[in-house]
């Protein structure tokens, strides 16, 4: 019988680049975050050619690209994230991931179409932004344990407020849509 491999040799069989050894998550989050980088480029690419009308006497925040254009970066950077965070946690744990996100897919999905369908139109947007934050964060935070809860819980408040303050900022302020 042979040793145990050590950690070192688990983290350099655990590689995301040869295909039959990485477990199928890493590869997808790979793939999917290059596919992603794509998009949010392509994104950019063709909202810089999109018409300014600064001939028409308007400013460069009237332009039509403006929206699509920061969506396709933030698409960009967490595409990048993505790949940094898979390629990192793959370093480091040098494992295949056990389990199903299944549940984790459908709470997300769920908290959206609460959020979408329920929330926003019978509350102020700021509110709903802020309750839908909130627990979205609690509810993927929650099951961490009791151990730093109430402080895990703080922070997702105070993660909310500030994410629900900043949308409505950005949107009403600089892009001058009026939210529900």
């Amino acid at each position: 019988m042979s040793p145990a491999p050590s950690s070192e040799e688990v983290v350099e069989t655990a590689s995301p680049f040869e295909d039959e050894k990485a477990p199928p998550s890493v590869r997808a989050d790979l793939v999917t975050s290059a596919v992603l980088l794509v998009l949010g480029l392509t994104v950019v690419a063709l909202s810089l050619r999109m018409p300014t009308f600064l001939e028409q006497s308007g400013t460069g925040l009237t332009a039509p690209g403006i929206v699509p254009g920061f969506y396709g970066v933030v698409l960009a950077v967490l595409a990048v994230l993505l790949a940094l965070r898979t390629l990192r946690r793959t370093a480091v744990v040098g494992e295949k991931v056990a389990g199903n996100d299944n549940g984790r897919l459908a709470m997300a999905a769920g908290l959206a179409l609460l959020y979408a369908g329920f929330l926003v139109g019978r509350l102020p947007f700021w509110m709903a932004t802020a309750l839908f934050v909130f627990a979205f964060i609690a509810a993927f935070e929650w099951p961490r344990g009791p151990a730093g809860r109430p402080r895990r819980l703080i922070e997702a408040a105070a993660i909310a407020l500030c994410t629900a303050a900043a949308i409505t900022l950005l949107f009403e302020e600089l892009f001058l849509v009026r939210l529900p």
